[in-house]
């Protein structure tokens, strides 16, 4: 191999590298919430909650058993802080159906709010049209 040809391959694996690591690394944040009822509520769940940082996509899969009937609307609710209520930020759209998968892109101020603990969780029912369970979401 000659000298050129030699100094063309490092200067291309020189320029590749310095590209490659300009690049922005997502940083994907794994959350959990773990959702209940209050009184003689039975039903449980838990969310599975990320959130990709470079794109601000938030994903969910959340399960659920044991309600008093089918779900009506469930949603993410904030900011709030544990045992405080609050507004629908993002509503889970489709089937309600355990399990719940969905995602949707929030705001820098909304992912600030969901990383800081202040959303949560709330599935509604028929017999408990205000929720009839929830969880904060939690790191």
């Amino acid at each position: 191999m000659n000298y050129r040809t030699l100094l063309g391959r490092v200067l291309f694996v020189c320029a590749f590298g310095a590209g490659a690591a300009g690049v922005a690394q997502a940083d994907v944040i794994p959350m959990k919430a773990t959702l209940a009822g209050a009184g003689s509520v039975k039903g449980t769940g838990m969310a599975d909650v990320k959130l990709d940082t470079a794109t601000n996509e938030l994903t969910w899969k959340v399960t659920y058993s044991g309600l008093t009937g089918d779900a009506t609307a469930a949603h993410f609710h904030g900011p709030a802080e544990v045992g405080q209520n609050a507004s629908v930020v993002v509503p889970f759209k489709g089937p309600l159906a355990s399990p719940i998968n969905g995602k949707a892109t929030i705001t820098p101020g909304q992912a600030a709010d969901l990383v800081a603990g202040k959303w949560y969780v709330n599935i509604h029912t028929a017999a408990n049209p205000g929720g009839e369970i929830r969880g904060q979401v939690q790191r």
